[in-house]
């Protein structure tokens, strides 16, 4: 008896370490959920929601960016910052911090940081290109012009500009002969007799002088109020961003995609390099795409990947494509035929998602628009000419190119507002009119349905074609003058797309028409969305084009 008596007791007491052990753990679980959290405050509003705060510990290129919720409260999860200091930053429209910020994080402790805010001195340099367009006086006919500028340069640099008419429409020639991935850092004039058409068939003369209108040429500061848009709220808070810092300035990640083994790979705007970027450690690595026609502008637009993994780029006024063996690390390029070539020569997009059927690419030529198809057995190109839009008898001026399971090739007319289907064993061309006249679908992508999803960027919205019934469906976008670049769907019944002027990504829930938006750590200036929908929700990648740094944007619901 006494045996079991002491066996009892020794059984009792293990289970009561084990109970305190086991106790123990999940509250140290429970006290370590976050890494670092607290409140942001301002004199003018008190608790903030909708404020980006941002954290980057010293000597890292990777930051991490949560969003306040209704109290004005942010975490980091455990798992998000590693031991370190770290500085904070907080984007807010209209508000900076007040004084600098920063947090130490210890392992299996919640640091605290209380951020306050205030209001910004110097307005005209916090706003978004969307922000100066529903600033500034004018009709929505003239501000669409602005649609054009944002590819080098913010409208920043428009409006604080002292230009009177004649000297923009100087301005307007001297635009039409540079690349368009110039910046401000890095600017490329084009070769020979090349040049853009930047009025796009508007009247300059009427533009450049609105423009004069409502610039500094006048006046020492604007005579109209500068507007901020509402900050976001509720379900546009819950979201994980992070950042991942290029090493190069000048590098512009135009195109952002992940192969099957989670590398992440980017085109370069303004360079001839192909850039891959290990998102686990932030290291980059670039493979120098070869120069073939020197003397002309260098970089790279559209990126993709064949079913090997490989990816293959479109390299711009080289007037090649290229294509990436991973084994190898050796660059494949085909170039435009001699008797093809000229000074505005273009390969700046390709569509490869319906080679296997027959082996061929089809390529698009930005001069005159012609639609070329390589065949990757005998290594040469068909030119299929340009299309012409029946009603009007224009060219179809087009800007994305996308193929089907069957190859069968979609054209984006971005100087109208036309879906062009090319039927790929008769090369028989159907016009489809977008619902919005004028839309100016500009990129997207065909869906495991083969169904084509795109972005209208004058439209202000998402458009989807379904080829069984002929029939459109649009979704305009729930921020003004967000101009989407490109739309794709996922697996999950939702869309997404990004805006050059808003700093914003924005996801579609497709049955419900409903957008959740997610406001961005810095101005960004987005091209490509590309969407890892392993999980659900899925995972949204962009570039930074001119903020050299790529975006990962994790919705937690």
């Amino acid at each position: 008896m006494e045996t079991r008596r002491v066996l009892l007791i020794a059984v009792g007491a293990l289970a009561v370490i084990l109970l305190q052990t086991t106790s123990a753990r999940l509250h140290a679980e429970a006290q370590t959920t976050s890494a670092l959290s607290g409140q942001v405050t301002s004199a003018e509003e008190g608790p903030m929601e909708g404020v980006v705060v941002s954290a980057k510990k010293d000597g890292s290129t990777i930051s991490t960016s949560v969003v306040t919720n209704a109290e004005g409260r942010f975490a980091f999860p455990a798992a998000r910052l590693e031991p370190g200091h770290y500085t904070l930053k907080a984007r807010a429209a209209g508000y900076e911090l007040d004084g600098d910020r920063a947090a130490d994080v210890a392992s299996g402790q919640e640091a605290k940081a209380e951020i306050k805010l205030k209001k910004v001195k110097n307005l005209p340099a916090h706003l978004t290109n969307a922000e100066w367009l529903i600033s500034m006086p004018g009709t929505d006919e003239q501000k669409r012009f602005l649609l054009n500028c944002t590819g080098c340069h913010t409208l920043e640099r428009i409006m604080r500009s002292t230009h009177d008419a004649d000297e923009f429409m100087q301005v307007f020639q001297r635009m039409s002969l540079y690349y368009p991935g110039s910046t401000p850092l890095k600017p490329q004039r084009l070769a020979g007799t090349a040049s853009r058409d930047v009025e796009r068939g508007g009247n300059g003369r009427k533009t450049a002088e609105w423009l004069a209108s409502v610039n500094l040429s006048e006046e020492p500061t604007w005579t109209f109020p500068l507007k901020t848009q509402p900050r976001l709220t509720g379900k546009s808070t819950h979201v994980i961003i992070t950042e991942y810092d290029l090493p190069n300035p000048l590098i512009q990640p135009h195109d952002v995609m992940l192969d099957r083994a989670g590398n992440v790979w980017y085109s370069d705007f303004g360079q001839m390099f192909l850039g891959k970027l290990d998102p686990k450690s932030g290291k980059v690595t670039q493979y120098p795409i070869p120069v073939v026609k020197p003397g002309w502008p260098e970089g790279t637009l559209d990126l993709e990947f064949d079913t090997d993994d490989n990816p293959w780029v479109g390299v711009m006024y080289q007037n090649a494509i290229a294509k990436f063996d991973q084994k190898t690390e050796k660059f494949q390029m085909w170039t435009t035929p001699k008797e093809w070539d000229t000074d505005g020569g273009q390969l700046g997009h390709l569509a490869i998602e319906g080679t296997p059927i027959d082996n061929k690419v089809w390529i698009k030529n930005s001069d005159v628009g012609n639609i070329y198809r390589l065949d990757l057995i005998s290594n040469k190109m068909e030119n299929l000419g340009n299309f012409k839009d029946p009603r009007t008898g224009k060219r179809i001026g087009t800007y994305g190119i996308h193929s089907d399971a069957q190859n069968n090739a979609y054209l984006l007319d971005f100087a109208a507002g036309n879906i062009v289907k090319i039927d790929a064993a008769t090369k028989k061309a159907t016009v489809y009119q977008t619902p919005t006249p004028d839309s100016r679908p500009r990129r997207g992508r065909v869906d495991r349905e083969g169904r084509l999803w795109f972005a209208e960027y004058q439209g202000n919205a998402i458009g989807m074609f379904d080829p069984k019934t002929e029939r459109m469906t649009e979704w305009k976008m729930s921020t003004a003058w967000s101009a989407p670049y490109d739309a794709v769907a996922d697996r999950n019944g939702e869309a997404w797309t990004g805006s050059m002027f808003t700093d914003h990504v924005a996801r579609l829930d497709i049955k419900s028409g409903q957008y959740t938006e997610y406001m961005l750590p810095r101005p960004t200036n987005i091209r490509r969305v590309y969407v890892d929908d392993s999980k659900n929700p899925g995972t949204l990648w962009v570039g930074s084009n001119h903020g050299a740094s790529i975006v990962k944007i994790e919705p937690l619901d």
